[in-house]
């Protein structure tokens, strides 16, 4: 697989309420907030910050099922999460679960962990980016 461009971007726009439009290459969704918050109940940016950590492990699971020549069908990943009692608010804590479609032999189980332990956003989030904020 070629590495990525080295500048990549996402696009958010306001589109009603509590809703943002993300617009993702090609791709659009939705980002809200609960109908007690004030939003149409869409997924909240914080579930898709934990959403994509969870989508990264989930593709590097099954590129290790791949290599090793196993099936990838009904391979899952569950995500539970903890927001922070204190300030600033964050998200305190993730717990991930991968559901396997095989049996792996506990050697394999050891590598698989190893494998997704270093996907692309939790290396984020172990090393953060600096991040910058502007206004136009």
């Amino acid at each position: 697989m070629p590495p990525p461009p080295a500048s990549e971007y996402v696009d958010v726009t306001h589109v009603a309420g509590q809703a943002y439009a993300v617009f993702i290459r090609d791709h659009e969704l939705t980002v809200d907030q609960p109908v007690v918050a004030g939003g149409g109940d869409g997924p909240t940016p914080v579930e898709l910050f934990v959403s994509s950590l969870a989508a990264c492990v989930a593709y590097y699971a099954g590129r290790f099922l791949q290599r090793h020549h196993l099936p990838c069908e009904g391979l899952r990943v569950r995500a539970e999460f903890d927001m922070a009692d204190d300030r600033p608010a964050r998200v305190a804590a993730v717990r991930m679960r991968i559901l396997l479609p095989v049996r792996l032999s506990e050697a394999r189980r050891r590598a698989l962990r190893a494998v997704v332990n270093h996907c692309t956003v939790h290396n984020s989030l172990c090393q953060p980016p600096e991040i910058t904020v502007g206004t136009d």
